[in-house]
């Protein structure tokens, strides 16, 4: 639950349920507690479990030193909503998690279709776009499937609520892996946010260095919405992008020709391996990058056509050695 940023910001009314679902959240919550959730005093706080008790609702006492509350029997929740940020993140991490949840005729497709049937048109329309860009296939080496980064939950709030209402944001974005690395601020235009993996990116246009970025989310120290929005790039097709952004920028270049048009071979090679192009002969032209030669030659070794390594030498060796090892292993041997 995301703190209450000002008291003025928020009425009695919406504050008193905001009690109501730290309680629920937090069973035996001190009336202390409370009030640092709320953005009260501890007084305030239990002015408004008294409203809460004068609507009926069963806020019981828990006995103890601090004088806690938890929500007695006999409670009608009221109906469910979500966030733009919680709505996102709830869709992306079912179909991080499920590969058939992006089908209605699945069954956890089905329950997520109704889940999004009822959002908001805002937040809707941002977590369909989500749900109908997902894909499934083999990833890049840059976001192979990994434990869950830690993030902070408000800088992904701000994240998400920024990219629904087209409002820049305001950031520091830490360059290395260490958490005490060197941070730098940025003004962005946050376009959309995307798991892939167990990672969370940003991909936005930096007003800092005029470009494109992709950013890692766990990297982000301090998020918030500055002032001027943006109109958001049109048919933007973020999970495209941020694939083509995680097969570049590694130690040895890619450049393959392959015997069959780029349709076809799109339907074997994930976007995530490289930028695919026609070729002059009709064929077609990967270009990519890797750190590891000999990973990326085991990818291009599920291809059915004829392929030609021209672009690294560190991948035509690599290319050579799994051919030898994969026709050692077909060699018939007397016993």
């Amino acid at each position: 639950m995301a703190r209450v940023s000002g008291a003025h910001e928020i009425s009695p009314t919406a504050r008193a349920l905001l009690a109501l679902e730290a309680i629920q959240n937090v069973p035996g919550i001190t009336a202390a507690r409370l009030g640092e959730r709320l953005g009260v005093t501890e007084r305030a706080a239990r002015r408004y479990v008294a409203i809460l008790r004068e609507a009926e609702l069963p806020i019981e006492s828990v006995s103890g030193p601090y004088g806690g509350y938890q929500v007695g029997h006999g409670l009608r929740l009221p109906p469910l909503t979500f966030t733009t940020a919680e709505a996102s993140g709830l869709v992306m991490a079912v179909l991080e998690g499920h590969k058939g949840a992006a089908d209605p005729a699945d069954l956890v497709g089905g329950a997520l279709a109704k889940i999004v049937r009822v959002l908001p048109s805002q937040v809707a329309t941002q977590v369909r776009a989500i749900r109908d860009g997902a894909t499934n296939g083999s990833g890049a080496e840059g976001d192979e499937p990994t434990p869950a980064a830690l993030v902070s939950l408000e800088v992904m709030t701000a994240a998400f609520e920024s990219c629904a209402a087209a409002r820049r944001l305001r950031l520091t974005y830490r360059r290395g892996y260490q958490a005490d690395g060197e941070s730098r601020p940025m003004e962005v235009d946050p376009w959309a946010v995307v798991l892939r993996h167990s990672r969370w990116y940003l991909l936005c246009w930096s007003h800092t260095v005029a470009a494109r970025r992709v950013l890692r989310i766990d990297r982000i120290v301090t998020a918030s919405q500055a002032l001027g929005t943006f109109t958001p790039p049109t048919g933007l097709d973020a999970l495209a992008v941020l694939e083509e952004h995680l097969s570049q920028g590694w130690d040895y270049g890619v450049d393959v020709l392959i015997d069959a048009p780029a349709a076809e071979v799109a339907c074997w090679l994930p976007r995530s391996l490289g930028t695919l192009s026609a070729a002059d002969d009709g064929g077609t032209r990967l270009r990519a990058s890797t750190s590891n030669p000999d990973w990326y030659a085991g990818r291009l070794a599920v291809l059915p056509y004829a392929f030609h390594v021209t672009g690294s030498a560190e991948l035509r060796q690599a290319t050579e050695d799994l051919g030898r090892r994969l026709l050692a292993a077909a060699a018939v041997t007397d016993n």
